[in-house]
């Protein structure tokens, strides 16, 4: 029986979402995607449009005695800003929205304790607007998008938004680096 769990976050573009959490030790595997929308099986294309609903997404493998869902949700708040509504930089869509999407009420604890304690701390100056809301309708993206920033380090993208959250992420959490 395996002691794996999931996790769905959506902290704007999924290439640089899945660049980053593909380094932390304890997660065994990153799947781009699309969740919480209402198409019932989307394009990028068609999320692109903002019509559908869906945000664009990572799912977490992880292995909890590794990384605990704290330490992950740690990183996902370094990494992205969540205090932009529906965009993060020059992403602007109701695809690049930041939410934890969980599929156990322990998920959902864990993520509004954490929301909870980084607004009293006012750690971001603004108001978090992360949205955390159980997952729905989610789907894999095409198979492109997976592994796009190893796939395509010197693409100009990846190397002016992803490049360097992987590295705030190397700086930041050196102890949660796979060796």
């Amino acid at each position: 029986m395996s002691d794996l769990q999931q996790i769905v976050l959506g902290g704007g573009c999924f290439w640089c979402t899945e660049a980053v959490f593909k380094e932390v030790r304890g997660v065994t595997d990153v799947e781009s995607g699309y969740s919480n929308g209402d198409a019932p099986n989307p394009t990028y294309e068609e999320v692109c449009t903002g019509r559908t609903g869906h945000s664009e997404v990572v799912k977490l493998t992880y292995d909890p005695r590794q990384v605990s869902l704290d330490q992950l949700l740690q990183v996902f708040f370094v990494v992205h800003d969540p205090t932009q509504m529906n965009r993060q930089g020059n992403d602007v869509g109701t695809q690049y929205r930041s939410g934890i999407y969980y599929t156990t009420e322990e998920q959902k604890q864990v993520a509004d304790d954490l929301i909870r304690q980084m607004s009293q701390e006012k750690l971001f100056g603004r108001p978090i607007v992360t949205e955390v809301q159980p997952l729905r309708n989610y789907h894999p993206a095409e198979t492109y998008h997976q592994d796009f920033f190893e796939k395509n380090p010197t693409q100009g993208y990846c190397l002016a938004v992803a490049a360097p959250k992987v590295a705030k992420f190397r700086k930041t959490f050196v102890e949660l680096t796979r060796k």
